[in-house]
């Protein structure tokens, strides 16, 4: 049986951790201990204060879900220490030259680095546009004015532009942008609206190319335990896991 690691345990580590299927969750880290040690109680996982220790621990696959800091402070260690690795906060990637140094080690390693689907469906769809590019890739974010801290009556957008650009204006909403454009092989357009009459994120993927085009819209249920995080992100990391070591594969 395949044997995890998890690095972070905040809401969705403990999803994780609660609801695995087909792993063995093996061993936890988080910077604060008494968040770990209660995740601990779900799985009969061994905590590790410091993450020497855990990096070194008989695992196959470390499962990040901390933050894009801890995907920069981590990564390089855990693939040098022969591990898979696992990234939700893949808004850490749109630094090209730290993404193409953790590709070159994992290959380097003879290890893989896996990019769950996260909040949205549809990546392995987006692929194609590694064959054939994309003539327009366009994520439409739409969020409660309140999750940006925000007081408005009435929808509007407030950022259209390159992912990129939206990286610097608004650091904790990217992950899903970075996650299409490398799907896609190509950077996306960003469109981020609020709205007081929606409760839930949703996100609108609009691509165009020679196949056709393709139309997508996810209307995300917010984690029971944290309405900041998903409960789709940590699906979808649950059924990557499950689905490692499956001798029939489904989707690209």
């Amino acid at each position: 049986m395949i044997r995890v690691g998890l690095l972070g345990c905040g809401n969705v580590g403990r999803i994780i951790a609660k609801e695995h299927v087909g792993v063995k969750i093996a061993a936890l880290h988080d910077r604060i201990p008494g968040r770990a040690e209660e995740v601990a109680g779900l799985c009969g996982a061994e905590v590790y204060r410091d993450f020497a220790g855990f990096v070194q621990a008989d695992l196959d696959i470390i499962v990040e879900a901390a933050s894009v800091a801890a995907v920069r402070e981590h990564a390089e260690e855990i693939l040098l220490h022969g591990k898979d690795l696992v990234i939700l906060s893949v808004g850490a990637l749109a630094d090209r030259p730290f993404r193409d140094r953790i590709t070159a080690l994992a290959r380097e390693k003879g290890r893989r680095i896996h990019i769950p689907s996260g909040a949205i469906i549809g990546l392995d769809n987006l692929k194609v546009g590694q064959i054939a590019p994309l003539k327009r890739l366009l994520l439409r974010t739409t969020k409660s004015p309140e999750s940006l801290n925000l007081k408005v009556d009435r929808r509007m957008m407030i950022f259209s532009g390159r992912a990129n650009d939206c990286i610097r204006q608004f650091p904790k909403n990217i992950n899903v942008a970075v996650a299409l454009g490398l799907a896609a092989g190509r950077e996306a357009d960003v469109e981020i609206w609020i709205d007081p009459a929606v409760d839930r994120n949703i996100h609108e993927i609009i691509a165009e190319g020679e196949f056709g085009e393709i139309f997508i819209r996810v209307e995300n249920v917010p984690s029971p335990d944290n309405p900041a995080t998903s409960y789709l992100a940590a699906l979808s990391i649950l059924t990557l896991l499950k689905n490692l070591n499956e001798p029939l594969v489904v989707g690209t």
